[in-house]
């Protein structure tokens, strides 16, 4: 097996997943490649990765896909969760003429939780024994901007919880060691996630390379204290030293500040 860690990417065949694992392999990291486009997948494989065609709406897919990564490479070091389900899954025009609550039956409810909220909670769950058996683990989850949770449906409220899920990940597993961080590209991207009938100029949005470098970055042994923040890939600058460049980039996940106006059990 090549040298480096092995990392677990959900989406990993075309846009913001296939950047990720291009910029890991170029770091000398080892990639199990989950998508549930096979074709694509092929296009991708290569010594370092293994693809792995799945649903992640589906359970047992989840699970089959860490334990396909682990039988392949005989160990897991990290996960990635960037899969996702979008607005322009509903329709081409979605991104600027949102999903009105009229619109959401209980199906498409359903599905967008199940890909973008119990796929990443069945994933790392799957991957915290091996994390643990190896002594290092991290965790990346991709959410949204909070423009986005509050503005979106049902999307916005799916990222909200990955949001969520992430900062509590953070403190639970921070004892083993294993990091917990987010990492968004900071608006619109162009990639196949966004349907043209947005009707946004590509030219405009952020490229979908911008998240590799702080991808591989948080997979470093340099970032083993970094855990509990969301960086913007926007903000990152591949000049300065990564941790500069997280400092500049990054802030605690979830807006913790807001937390002051909770009124908490007194006595």
């Amino acid at each position: 097996m090549a040298s480096g860690r092995v990392v677990l990417v959900t989406g990993a065949a075309g846009g913001i997943g296939a950047a990720i694992t291009n910029a890991l392999i170029g770091a000398g990291h080892s990639v199990a490649a989950v998508d549930r486009d096979a074709a694509a997948l092929e296009r991708l494989a290569s010594e370092r990765i293994h693809p792995i065609k799945a649903d992640l709406a589906d359970e047992a897919a989840c699970r089959e896909a860490v334990a396909s990564a682990v039988a392949h490479f005989g160990r897991l070091d990290a996960v990635i969760n960037n899969a996702g389900i979008g607005p322009s899954s509903l329709r081409a025009d979605a991104e600027q003429n949102l999903p009105s609550i009229e619109e959401l039956t209980a199906e498409i409810w359903d599905r967008f939780f199940a890909i973008n909220v119990r796929a990443p909670m069945l994933l790392t769950q799957a991957a915290l024994p091996h994390m643990r058996r190896g002594g290092f683990g991290r965790v990346i989850n991709n959410t949204t901007s909070f423009r986005t949770m509050l503005r979106v449906l049902p999307y916005g409220a799916t990222k909200s919880a990955l949001e969520s899920m992430s900062a509590i990940w953070a403190t639970e597993l921070k004892a083993d060691g294993i990091t917990v961080n987010v990492l968004i590209p900071g608006g619109p991207t162009d990639t196949a996630f966004i349907s043209d009938g947005a009707g946004w100029d590509r030219a405009k949005m952020l490229r979908p390379e911008i998240m590799g470098p702080p991808a591989v970055w948080l997979i470093s042994d340099e970032a083993a204290d970094y855990t509990g923040n969301r960086i913007i890939a926007a903000n990152w600058d591949p000049s300065l030293p990564g941790v500069q460049a997280a400092a500049k980039a990054g802030r605690a996940i979830g807006w913790p500040e807001l937390g002051a106006d909770a009124v908490w059990l007194k006595g």
